[in-house]
């Protein structure tokens, strides 16, 4: 299973995560309703019954408040490619990891019936696309240094950035796939076997593109 809390949390952590959430739970709940470009960072606060102050504190940029799973990626990714078992290819437990969020339904998959409502937010706002597409940038240079960790060469390794490049561009084509077919009125249970089989598949592929290592 994926661990998304691997560490045991202080008081004070906890407090400042269970703030976090509310305020992303509110300020996703306005987005819903009213638009994200209808909805400013001081009508979240004031319905989070916090200070502005307190929302930029955990959310440096309007965006992050609905695109707040951002972070939980970084630390899974981060999480799987450095407790991978000993001898296995960063791949394997980047594969195993997809897999499991997907059977779990859990929202960074986009394999969720609820999912479509999230994806038209982000379609009707710019800034929100924008911002996506930083994520899949910021991913990329996360992903670039993990493996070149892995592979023992510099951070900015010429080979580790395609290899990331490769890993990264295979898992954005995977979620905008399976967000294509639920926008269009598909159930997640019934592309979940061709989801998954698509996972297996594109990273059979980076396997064998990248047989040579870094």
């Amino acid at each position: 299973m994926v661990n998304n809390d691997p560490a045991p949390l202080t008081l004070r952590e906890r407090k400042k995560r269970q703030t976090r959430q509310r305020i992303s739970d509110v300020a996703s709940m306005l987005f819903f309703e009213r638009g994200f470009d209808n909805v400013t960072v001081a009508e979240v606060a004031e319905a989070a019954e916090v200070s502005a102050m307190t929302v930029f504190n955990h959310f440096p940029r309007k965006e992050d408040l609905f695109l707040d799973r951002l972070p939980e990626a970084t630390e899974l990714i981060t999480l799987a490619v450095r407790g991978r078992g000993e001898g296995e290819s960063p791949l394997v437990p980047l594969r195993r990891m997809l897999l499991e969020l997907m059977d779990q339904r859990h929202p960074l998959s986009g394999l969720h019936d609820d999912f479509p409502h999230f994806w038209r937010v982000v379609l009707a706002a710019p800034t929100l696309r924008a911002r996506a597409r930083e994520a899949v940038e910021e991913m990329e240079d996360t992903m670039t240094a993990l493996l070149a960790e892995a592979a023992g060469v510099e951070p900015g390794d010429s080979r580790a950035r395609l290899a990331a490049a490769l890993t990264v561009a295979a898992c954005r084509t995977i979620y905008i796939t399976t967000a294509t077919r639920l926008l269009a009125g598909e159930r997640a249970d019934d592309i979940a076997d061709e989801q998954r089989a698509l996972v297996v598949h594109a990273f059979e592929s980076l396997e064998r593109a990248l047989t040579d290592g870094l």
